[in-house]
């Protein structure tokens, strides 16, 4: 048993309490239960499954469908002396909410780039499901080990062609403190580009759905949705117009291939996705002024959604209708929201004002904080966070 506080190092938090993530868990499940049935995916696979996007995915499937789900995740296992990471947490809760749900929901551990766990899936599908209609694409990893060359590739955040001087958000997420301050980025270099692009690009997504064709483990109909983000002007020189950027339009690429090659049995998409906060997001340089600016101002209008609300209108709305929303690459737009025209007018005007003086007035600073700190199961009232816990168990 031990107390388990908040211990953050950069923008990573190094401790994750059991109690607190299955409650996060718990909030999401039941927000996915209090809506309508959707009629969509009955066996589903999510790669990415324990965290943002990926676990939102996964709810929605199985709480909003009623799919029986497999997850894939890398995660670090919990000692008696020491938390795992959020998402093995996240995992354990959601694996004891669907089977309270009569779902099966099997999750495996391991690095998903792999063609040892592309196998142990396909086991997994043959002997729980034998075969899935949905494949959720939605893995978020700064670092790949080529399955087949054995190369580590490692991801970059670096805006291209000339170096970046713009600003962000500085954020002390203990006691809410925070700046507003220059930020400056030199440009990448074509081997960072290159090797971003192998990590966040589109191969391991095409090597998946080519494996699982392989297997003879896709049902009719079957369908593959990867996530995306494009961003404004503000965030394009270090997001859609840099390393991140040219990984996604490599994705976009994937996508026009997988359709090619495999139409009409293989429906691919991409979904372009809000701003949230993820583990991912807050280890952008520029993204979390824009954030907490945005997020203000759609709060205001009743427009802001997290990764659950969001994920699961994709379900909804989108994902299994003809009449989808898409732009013209063929890209589901459930941004739609953020980047309405008023919205984004106001946030690049409150953008060019905003400094340390007036940060709190003119950005959702303390939204941004608490969004970061319940990723890893803390800013909970419902918790007494100087009572022990065993690290051992999400379920106490």
């Amino acid at each position: 048993m031990m107390i388990v506080k908040p211990r953050i190092r950069g923008f990573l938090c190094t401790t994750a309490h059991p109690k607190g993530c299955a409650k996060y868990v718990l909030d999401q499940v039941n927000y996915v239960k209090s809506k309508p049935a959707i009629n969509g995916t009955t066996k589903t696979l999510i790669v990415g499954c324990s965290m943002g996007y990926g676990l939102a995915s996964r709810i929605s499937a199985a709480f909003g469908c009623g799919a029986n789900t497999i997850g894939v995740s890398f995660e670090k296992e919990p000692t008696p002396t020491k938390t795992a990471s959020p998402g093995w947490y996240n995992n354990e809760a959601f694996g004891h909410f669907a089977r309270e749900h009569g779902l099966l929901s099997p999750t495996i551990n391991g690095d998903a780039f792999s063609d040892e766990v592309k196998q142990q899936v396909i086991d997994v599908i043959k002997e729980k499901l034998g075969t899935i209609d949905l494949l959720v694409y939605s893995l978020a990893s700064p670092v790949r080990t080529h399955a087949k060359t054995g190369s580590v590739f490692r991801s970059f955040i670096k805006p291209i062609g000339q170096n970046l001087n713009s600003r962000t958000l500085q954020l002390d997420a203990i006691n809410g403190n925070c700046v507003v301050r220059e930020v400056q980025l030199p440009a990448a270099t074509p081997s960072e580009i290159e090797s971003t692009v192998a990590v966040m690009g589109g191969e391991d997504w095409q090597d998946w759905v080519a494996t699982l064709a392989s297997a003879n483990v896709l049902s009719s109909g079957f369908k593959t949705v990867a996530y995306t983000y494009m961003g404004n002007e503000l965030t394009w020189p270090i997001y859609r117009g840099g390393t991140i950027g040219r990984a996604k339009e490599h994705l976009d690429l994937t996508c026009q291939q997988l359709s090619a090659e495999y139409e009409p049995n293989i429906e691919p998409l991409i979904a372009v996705l809000k701003a949230v906060v993820t583990q991912a997001s807050t280890a952008i340089p520029v993204v979390p002024l824009y954030f907490s600016i945005l997020f203000k101002e759609m709060k205001k209008r009743g427009t802001h959604e997290d990764c659950t609300q969001q994920i699961h209108r994709l379900f909804d709305e989108q994902l299994y209708r003809a009449d989808r929303r898409t732009d013209e690459a063929g890209r589901i737009r459930m941004d739609n929201f953020e980047m309405d025209e008023v919205v984004q007018r106001v946030v690049k005007e409150n953008w060019h004002r905003v400094d340390s003086e007036n940060v709190h007035e003119l950005a959702d600073v303390e939204g941004f904080r608490q969004d970061f700190l319940s990723l890893f199961g803390f800013e909970r009232t419902d918790i007494d966070y100087d009572l022990e816990v065993d690290p051992t168990t999400a379920i106490q």
